[in-house]
């Protein structure tokens, strides 16, 4: 399977504003979180390496959310050309991964364009003051090899802005399917 990289945008780039129904047609937006740490999460239901985190990433939700992250799941793919991404696809996928965090319908694919996001999973986490503090891998688990999910990279970014400190500028790219453009 063909690997895409995020593109690593440049650190403490502001936070693009979005507004986006969830899968079942509640609206949210960026301002909803003011002065809290946001993790922005492009990804989709039929993703491999989405699939091979997903449960991993669930729990990493349920934990860093009870200690005061934001956490939002943004779907830019076409899901005409992939009805298995389609919104009634996406509640049931979250019901059955248990997200606790809004899953989001990016049908025009405008708000992947803005944070020039790239593949599924690509994870921007920024600070308190919306400025992008990490981007990057979940951690080194890929679905063709055995290296276990442990959510490594983020968690340790997460740490640091969670601490309001600035995490390692050292990061990885996330890799992944390409976001499905139409």
């Amino acid at each position: 399977m063909p690997l895409t990289p995020s593109r690593m945008t440049e650190l403490q780039s502001p936070l693009p504003t979005f507004r986006l129904p969830d899968a079942e047609g509640h609206l949210v937006g960026s301002e909803g979180y003011p002065n809290q740490p946001l993790l922005v999460i492009f990804m989709c239901n039929h993703c491999p390496f989405v699939k091979h985190l997903a449960d991993a990433l669930a729990d990493f939700a349920r934990e860093y959310q009870a200690r005061g992250l934001a956490v939002v799941g943004i779907n830019s793919n076409d899901f005409q050309a992939h009805p298995e991404d389609r919104p009634e696809r996406m509640v049931e996928e979250a019901r059955a991964r248990g997200y606790t965090f809004p899953y989001l319908v990016d049908e025009t694919q405008d708000v992947a364009r803005a944070f020039d996001a790239a593949c599924t999973p690509d994870f921007f986490l920024f600070d308190r003051r919306h400025r992008l503090a990490y981007r990057g891998q979940f951690d080194d688990s890929r679905p063709s090899h055995d290296t276990p999910v442990t959510g490594r990279d983020l968690r340790e970014a997460a740490d640091a802005v969670l601490a309001d400190q600035a995490p390692s500028e050292t990061q990885k790219p996330s890799m992944g399917c390409n976001i499905k453009w139409k």
